[in-house]
């Protein structure tokens, strides 16, 4: 397997965060993988050898410039200075270019932006934050702006919600890449789940406010019920773990993670076939009782509501990759 070259995009008054998130999934050694071949990464800027103030009072410089991204495998636009503001002549033309040669086109946060004003996204979903989605969608009408989802996938051309959905998407390009179990690792050293459920509903505003008189219990019930996920779970199991009521357990733990229990249960369920299903083993009945589904019927409502794709799909395009 040949190096896939990725590369992200430096600018003046950019913040920190996106561009450390790229560098973490895709800069760092991985000897956990093995041999596998990881990714190139380089970071790229309109003038390269310039210093770029960034966010915080600090600055970097990039040692390539905005050519890079005609030989890029994979091209990554974090966040833009100025959200709905002129994006570079100079950027939108090299971004077609990429897009031209067949490379893949990536948005963090307000970088949709930049993916839009190439004209790219038009007449196509895409998302931003969940603040600038409205401005997104009135600076450019023909895109199918949802402020509803972390991440967008139309093949050629993704984006993500705010900064911490980066981790998301990065995260779900390193599983179309090299599989599920791959991600898993890459994440397992990231400290954050491989998969997470809910859309950016659960972080606006007034859905987000701290959670007073709670300990351990919902972390603990979480890591019970992981270890569990073939048996039957229900709130009342996991309540009594917690040692809380039920009525409190379901509104404390829907308050913390932006989901109910027995969704994030399902949740953790699809994540845990995934791996199962590129291993190219069992059928999908048998994956489905493995990981705690009732029936595979069940399954394949659950698996096709949160991959938009079925069990079946999933494994004829990931079983490759997975074996690769």
């Amino acid at each position: 397997m040949e190096k896939h070259t990725v590369a992200v995009v430096a600018y003046d008054g950019m913040a920190p965060f996106e561009l450390g998130v790229v560098v973490e999934v895709f800069g760092l050694a991985r000897p956990e993988l093995g041999e596998r071949p990881w990714y190139e990464l380089k970071v790229c800027a309109q003038e390269p050898g310039r210093q770029l103030r960034v966010v915080g009072g600090f600055s970097v410089r990039a040692e390539h410039g905005l050519d890079v991204l005609a030989s890029a495998d994979t091209v990554i636009v974090p966040g833009v200075a100025e959200a709905g503001g002129e994006v570079p002549a100079a950027l939108v033309d090299a971004l077609l270019r990429a897009h031209e040669r067949g490379a893949r086109l990536v948005s963090i946060c307000s970088g949709a932006f930049a993916l839009a004003a190439t004209g790219l996204l038009d007449g196509r979903r895409a998302t931003t934050h969940w603040r600038y989605a409205r401005a997104l969608a009135e600076r450019h009408p023909r895109v199918e702006v949802d402020p509803d989802v972390l991440y967008v996938d139309n093949g050629d051309v993704l984006s993500s919600a705010g900064s911490a959905a980066g981790i998301d998407l990065c995260l779900y390009l390193v599983r179309a890449d090299h599989g599920a179990e791959v991600a898993n690792k890459v994440a397992r050293r990231f400290v954050v789940p491989p998969h997470r459920e809910g859309g950016q509903a659960q972080f606006i505003e007034a859905a987000v406010r701290p959670v007073d008189g709670v300990d351990d219990g919902i972390a603990r019930s979480m890591d019970w019920a992981l270890g569990r996920l073939h048996t039957p779970l229900s709130v009342a199991a996991l309540a009594t773990v917690a040692a809380m009521s039920e009525r409190s357990y379901l509104r404390h733990f829907t308050r913390r993670n932006g989901v109910s229990p027995m969704r994030w249960v399902v949740s953790q369920r699809v994540a845990a076939s995934l791996p199962l299903l590129e291993s190219g083993e069992g059928s999908v009945d048998e994956v489905a009782a493995a990981v705690g589904f009732d029936s595979a019927a069940t399954f394949r409502h659950h698996f096709t509501r949160r991959m938009r794709t079925t069990p079946m799909a999933y494994r004829k395009a990931f079983t490759r990759v997975a074996a690769a």
